[in-house]
């Protein structure tokens, strides 16, 4: 707890270090307390040619991993925010600040147990990208292949527990504190974000996430994933083929070199889908610094993927419910939406349809009035979030990396080609997902797919059937004769019930008839105690006696 308020301080120390405090006091309700910003001594010796993004862009890098990995994820987002403050977050995605190349000799030595010198033909101690969690240098193999050698931070573990430890602990104060908790469920997300970030840091899993990715596209005209040599991975380091390609944000070269970008653009959202439907493993780390272009056939241009720590999937439910939200909102048909939203536990089931649809509409109505192409669907998404805010939709940890995927994609899609339609482009093989999902088709592939569990126990089926009819008639058999058992039983305690009621009747008519004949009209006897009359107590004592022997003939 101590560990992490002191991090929490050492948090706003930096943003008032990098002069971010007149960000955050310039929001309205922040807005008495605007005189903060004079009486930070950081602020009056700051270099006033340091531009407010750049501040902001040294400021994330100051504060580690965490902090980075959203300010790359801002940086994919031109549609939202502004250029320049794009342009310097664009830095984060592969220009980190790099740790020391003795360290990184130091680490490869110790994981491989050779010298460098025998490990590698030759290594290069330029870096080749740093970022994150990990920083690439290039090398040649002994045969002669160029290879890239991807190192881990030297105690990165240690800064990310430290910010985990700090966003579970302000989650937890939400989670207790907060009206909103049980929708957002802020523990559940850093829960998720923490298992996302420490696999990251397992090198061996992202050399087997490449290895499946490429077992998937291994054929494939739209992406193409490098080979991984899994004799020189572990779990510090890896090594994998060296690629050659155009980042995918560099729109002068692609231009130079002649690329299709509107193809291009197309191609990057049919391979999110394709990842996510039909092999429901997917690269949830795609923004540019990830993303290359081969420079082969720029007519039917080639993505190549690259940092393959993040992957993701869904459940088959997820995957159905997410393709028929989709097409409602491409069909404008939004209380299916509502309705959805409804079945699969989003949100509240006692939320009103007809209510929940007409939020939807009124915010979807008015971005469909222009042309899809110019329609953000990030800011969809935003919009429909602050909508179903009110109606208590349940956040869903296990989609956040599919949102910001798909983020990345829109806003990587639109950099190369600002009409990039993707609602048109992802419609078509959303209701193909459908179909094959449902009806004959999807019965016959289910069948299919059974085929040898059936082939294999066929023949023992006329035995399990002859097993279970005599369990059951055996069962049944040993039912009646407990029943029969039971019901003596019960007959048993009926007899012997009343005869202990009887006689409690009798006793009671006998006391409160003593009582009414010898005792009436005497004086209360317990005047101090609570008011009780000899009368009173033999009545109280005579009715339930006469009730109980009246249920007694009645019975008979």
């Amino acid at each position: 707890m101590i560990a992490s308020f002191y991090r929490l301080f050492i948090i706003n120390l930096t943003l008032a270090r990098f002069g971010l405090d007149e960000i955050i006091l310039s929001i309205h309700l922040f807005a008495p307390l605007r005189f903060l910003v004079y009486l930070n001594p950081y602020n009056w010796f700051r270099d006033k040619n340091i531009s407010q993004a750049e501040r902001l862009r040294l400021c994330i890098e100051s504060l580690g991993p965490i902090f980075i990995k959203f300010g790359q994820l801002l940086a994919t987002r031109r549609d939202l925010l502004d250029d320049n403050l794009v342009n310097e977050l664009e830095k984060l995605l592969d220009r980190v600040p790099p740790f020391p190349v003795s360290q990184a000799r130091s680490i490869i030595e110790k994981e491989l147990k050779l010298p460098l010198n025998e490990a590698f033909a030759s290594f290069d101690e330029n870096v080749l990208a740093s970022a994150s969690i990990a920083q690439v240098h290039g090398a040649v193999m002994n045969d002669g292949r160029e290879v890239i050698v991807k190192i881990v931070r030297p105690n990165i573990e240690k800064a990310i527990r430290k910010d985990i430890d700090l966003l579970l602990m302000l989650a937890k104060m939400a989670d207790r504190y907060w009206v909103h908790a049980k929708r957002v469920k802020p523990v559940k997300v850093v829960e998720e974000f923490e298992k996302t970030l420490i696999n990251e840091l397992d090198l061996v899993r992202e050399a087997a996430n490449a290895s499946e990715l490429r077992r998937h596209f291994v054929d494939s005209e739209d992406l193409y994933v490098p080979e991984i040599f899994w004799n020189y991975c572990k779990t510090n380091m890896l090594v994998m083929e060296r690629i050659d390609g155009i980042p995918a944000t560099d729109i002068k070269q692609l231009n130079e070199h002649g690329m299709n970008l509107e193809v291009l653009s197309r191609k990057g959202v049919e391979v999110f889908f394709t990842q996510v439907y039909n092999n429901n493993f997917f690269h949830a780390d795609m923004h540019p610094g990830n993303i290359f272009v081969s420079r082969d056939n720029p007519d039917n241009p080639k993505y190549i993927a690259v940092d393959f720590g993040i992957m993701g999937s869904l459940s088959t439910s997820d995957q159905r419910y997410l393709a028929e939200n989709f097409v409602a909102f491409f069909n404008r048909d939004y209380r299916k939406v509502a309705e959805l939203h409804v079945d699969s536990g989003w949100v509240d089931a006692a939320t009103r349809i007809d209510d929940f649809e007409a939020a939807i509409r009124a915010v979807c109505e008015p971005m469909f009035q222009r042309p899809l192409a110019e329609i953000s669907f990030g800011q969809l998404l935003l919009r429909l979030f602050e909508t179903a805010h009110d109606f208590n939709m349940e956040i869903q940890p296990q989609l956040l990396l599919l949102q910001k995927t798909l983020l990345h994609i829109e806003g990587m899609g639109r950099q190369l080609y600002p009409q990039l339609d993707l609602w048109d482009t992802a419609k078509p093989f959303l209701e193909k997902w459908l179909s094959e999902q449902m009806g004959v088709r999807a019965m016959a592939k289910g069948f299919k797919r059974n085929l040898p569990f059936l082939a294999e126990h066929l023949p023992d089926l006329p035995q399990l059937a002859f097993k279970a009819l005599d369990k059951v008639a055996n069962d049944k058999l040993e039912i009646e004769w407990k029943s029969k058992q039971l019901e003596e039983i019960k007959q048993e305690i009926k007899i012997a019930n009343r005869r202990t009621v009887r006689a409690i009747a009798g006793s009671s008519l006998i006391i409160s008839s003593a009582l009414i004949a010898g005792l009436d009209g005497i004086a209360p006897t317990m005047i101090g105690s609570g008011i009780l009359f000899t009368p009173v107590v033999s009545i109280i004592l005579l009715v339930p006696g006469l009730m109980i022997m009246f249920s007694l003939m009645n019975e008979r």
